[in-house]
């Protein structure tokens, strides 16, 4: 794999924040606050792995989630919908301006919408939780899938696989008849097919950047019956980009995402149970360097420093 570039000096890491805010929830990286009729989300420099929250921060993690999530919301302003509103904290409400320092860069305001509490997962190859599954079955989310595929292989055709959301412990996924059955046939549908579109447009504009998408995570709301891209978006923690120069070379999938730790994880034989081991300093930089370079692919530059 193509070394990855590393810019400016890492800033603090930030693990949580303290707003004098109402808080809205916190999830396993964001802070959100409520704003009344609009949503404070601030990417912290947590990282979850196998659904466990790591005692390690990663430097510069949350920024990288907010610039790329920024970037592809104002992609995808032509294909659909998003809730949101600016990461500039220069934007941002007079009421926030003595919080600039810990908010710039890694927050963005959205509009407030019904979420819809499942993930919308696609996947143009057989990785993951996936592979696990066809191994065993021959099916991913029960989507029957050709037999004599090897992990890592190209599919045919994108696949849509949903799964639970989980707030603590791990989601898991399930059928398109289950996710029909929990929120209905007509939604169900539509947020198939919406999923399979994004991910088409997104995969394409991964190849002009030298990456391969070889899955990634949607999360939708529901503004009215107007369905909505909402939380984070095409990110190293929702998605695996992989280096398309080495996966046409050898086959390898070399990542630009958090399967760098998963994979140290494995090798260190955690149980993938509570509380997670600290991860090593070499871990700490080669997951914030893959972060850095996915950003560098995607937009075509440098994450700004601190």
């Amino acid at each position: 794999m193509p070394e990855p570039v590393v810019s400016a000096q890492p800033s603090p890491v930030m693990m949580e924040t303290q707003l004098p805010l109402p808080r809205f929830s916190r999830g396993k990286v964001r802070d959100i606050y409520d704003l009344g009729v609009e949503l404070l989300i601030v990417a912290t420099d947590r990282l979850s792995a196998f659904d466990v929250v790591l005692p390690t921060g990663i430097p510069d993690k949350g920024r990288v989630l907010t610039a790329l999530s920024a970037f592809w919301f104002d992609h995808l302003r032509g294909v659909m919908p998003t809730h949101f509103l600016t990461a500039d904290a220069d934007a941002f409400p007079s009421a926030l301006r003595p919080y600039r320092s810990a908010l710039s860069g890694r927050a963005m305001i959205v509009r407030k919408l019904r979420r819809v509490d499942l993930e919308c997962v696609v996947r143009g190859y057989l990785a993951g939780s996936a592979w696990k599954e066809y191994a065993a079955t021959g099916c991913a989310a029960g989507v029957p899938l050709p037999g004599g595929l090897r992990q890592g292989d190209r599919l045919a055709e994108p696949i849509f696989t949903p799964a639970t959301k989980a707030e603590a412990g791990h989601d898991e996924n399930i059928t398109q008849a289950e996710m029909a059955r929990r929120i209905g046939v007509a939604l169900a549908g539509r947020l198939r097919d919406t999923s399979l579109a994004i991910y088409r447009h997104a995969a394409a504009r991964a190849e002009q950047c030298g990456l391969l998408l070889a899955d990634t995570k949607f999360e939708f709301g529901l503004d009215g019956d107007q369905i909505t891209l909402i939380d984070e978006v095409l990110t190293p923690d929702s998605s695996r980009f992989w280096d398309a120069a080495a996966y046409a070379a050898t086959g390898s999938a070399e990542s630009y995402d958090k399967q760098f730790v998963r994979d140290y994880l494995e090798r260190a034989g955690w149980d993938k149970r509570p509380p997670a081991p600290a991860l090593p300093p070499e871990v700490v930089a080669g997951t914030r360097a893959r972060y850095l370079e996915a950003f560098r692919r995607f937009t075509g530059r440098a994450l700004s420093a601190a």
